[in-house]
């Protein structure tokens, strides 16, 4: 069984379906309701490979909760000031009719979004994005690229909603969210970042095209 998960080619072909053919078949089918479901059955099973037959790690080293410096931190919450400044502009502008939707329809929702999106969505995402994809193809894919490999996979997997501005946004955020774990090497750090960014986009009203609800 290890000698299976450890083929290259194997590799190539779960790479394969886990960045572009499973997207693909959520977004044929428009299963996007079903993201989270699908999103942790993609989570269960990268785990499992991860720990039986890739690494060897604790989990508090894959969290790596010493990344939690103060310049890492600053870095961190001075690009997510203003770039959410951004966002705010980009959504006051463009989508206006989306600023600040959800306080306006369901406050109460926003509150459990700000709760449950770090630990349901932020959390799986960037485990398969970056601890697995880096750790598991690094052997693959050159270094020099990887990040970009890691940002268009991101990408790809909100191509599903439907519109533009998911796919749009997303490519930046993966490059952003790479590029950290490529410093830190902590999935506990680009994942606060990670939510910083999604509880924002929820906040602002532009998380609407992030949702399966979005899906026309």
């Amino acid at each position: 069984m290890r000698l299976i998960f450890s083929n290259r080619y194997y590799m190539y072909i779960e790479l394969i379906i886990i960045g572009l053919i499973i997207p693909s078949i959520i977004l044929i089918n428009r299963l996007a309701d079903n993201i989270l479901l699908i999103l942790w059955a993609i989570t269960s099973y990268t785990l499992i490979v991860y720990i039986f037959f890739h690494k060897k790690e604790k989990f508090s080293e894959v969290l790596n909760f010493s990344s939690f410096t103060t310049n890492n931190l600053i870095i961190i919450f001075v690009r997510w000031f203003f770039l959410s400044l951004l966002i705010f502009i980009i959504t006051f502008y463009f989508y206006n009719d989306k600023l600040f939707i959800i306080q306006k329809e369901n406050p109460y929702l926003l509150f459990i979004i700000f709760f449950i999106y770090p630990f349901l969505s932020a959390l799986p995402q960037e485990f398969i994005f970056t601890t697995f994809l880096f750790s598991r193809y690094k052997n693959l894919i050159n270094q020099k690229y990887i990040i970009y490999m890691s940002a268009f996979l991101f990408m790809f997997a909100h191509v599903l909603f439907i519109n533009f501005i998911a796919p749009f946004l997303s490519i930046f955020g993966g490059i952003i969210f790479a590029r950290t774990y490529m410093k830190t090497k902590s999935l506990a750090l680009v994942t606060l970042e990670h939510a910083l960014y999604g509880n924002t986009l929820f906040f602002m009203g532009l998380g609407y095209y992030f949702w399966g609800g979005s899906v026309n």
